[in-house]
């Protein structure tokens, strides 16, 4: 049965399944950042997921917001690096977007609100090789599939944001640490990037257990 939208269940289950992506991930990312920037990609984002469940277990949050922006502020106040601030400002905004349920619109203002907070803290375009090589395409997949509803928009992003991070690896990166290698730091996909498809997957398994 189709879900026409979705609720504080899914918001709860996407963080929980967020967190047992990133720690299963946790050595890859770090691999991927150690190449192209500090190494500690994969361990911040292990430490701040699972802050944010902690912090979560201790609530009853009645609304994806809610869920949302107790994600946004635990991760500011846990993850460090460019990673804390950058998902903080993208879950800050999308709590606010989220509201009480989201349907497939609400799906697509969601994604557009966290991408617009990603790109007016780290002023990165598409192209630049960061995370919102993921993002952009993402929520351009979503509003096309949004009509279908929410499970279709989130599932459609999932797979926009692991193709964006994939089409990372080519590029020159010209933002962020990674710039400083110049050409070096092709061949190499970008962490944040790829932790985003690992979160937006979350969110679509997530929709669809529901």
């Amino acid at each position: 049965m189709a879900t026409d939208t979705l609720g504080h269940a899914w918001a709860l289950d996407w963080m929980e399944r967020a967190r047992a992506a990133v720690s299963a991930e946790r050595i890859a990312l770090i691999d991927l950042d150690r190449a192209i920037g500090d190494g500690d990609h994969g361990e911040n984002m292990d430490r701040g997921f699972t802050a944010v469940t902690a912090k979560l277990a201790t609530q009853a949050p009645g609304s994806p917001g809610e869920v949302l922006k107790t994600a946004a502020t635990t991760l500011m106040s846990t993850v460090g690096g460019a990673a804390g601030p950058l998902y903080g400002t993208a879950f800050l905004r999308a709590s606010k977007a989220a509201g009480d349920a989201v349907d497939g619109d609400g799906v697509v203002a969601l994604l557009d609100a966290a991408v617009e907070g990603i790109q007016a803290r780290g002023k990165a375009e598409p192209g630049e090789k960061t995370m919102v090589d993921a993002w952009v395409p993402a929520a351009r997949a979503a509003r096309e599939a949004a009509a279908d509803g929410p499970v279709a928009a989130l599932r459609a992003a999932a797979e926009a944001a692991a193709t964006g991070a994939a089409e990372t690896e080519p590029m020159v990166a010209t933002k962020g640490r990674a710039s400083y290698l110049g050409q070096r730091s092709a061949g190499h996909r970008d962490p944040g990037a790829q932790s985003t498809a690992l979160l937006l997957q979350a969110a679509a398994e997530a929709a669809e257990a529901q």
